[in-house]
């Protein structure tokens, strides 16, 4: 699963959360820190309105929230989430011994991201690539 830090870097780097069934989150509340949730329409459903998304808690009396606004949620990428964004530039996956290596075409060059988690490595190389986008 990616880290809270490497999801918190994508976010601020602009990447934006439209939730769907099989999302995962985390809530910044003291409360919830080690609470992963996800999105299901049994469960935790997104509702759209005008003003914005919240997160609706179906069916949670137990838990000492109805909802959330989409911007107190994080967004967990899932690794085929992370993997999908980097689209045609997407090139290989290795496990290595220690570490994971994703590698990636972008505006020409070949570039490289390890990390000992895959969906950190595939953070990695998405947050690179929305760097570059947005400067």
């Amino acid at each position: 699963m990616i880290s809270t830090d490497a999801a918190l870097a994508l976010r601020e780097a602009g990447l934006v959360w439209h939730p769907a069934s099989g999302d995962r989150f985390q809530l910044n509340e003291p409360e919830f820190e080690a609470d992963i949730f996800t999105v299901s329409e049994m469960t935790v459903e997104p509702r759209r309105y005008p003003t914005g998304t919240i997160l609706a808690f179906n069916g949670t009396t137990e838990w000492a929230l109805d909802s959330v606004a989409l911007d107190e949620a994080l967004w967990l990428p899932r690794e085929d989430q992370l993997r999908e964004m980097l689209r045609g530039g997407f090139r290989s996956l290795r496990r290595l011994a220690d570490t994971h290596r994703v590698e990636i075409e972008f505006a020409g060059e070949e570039l490289a991201f390890e990390h000992p988690q895959p969906e950190d490595a595939y953070a990695a190389a998405v947050l690179a690539m929305l760097r570059r986008v947005n400067d």
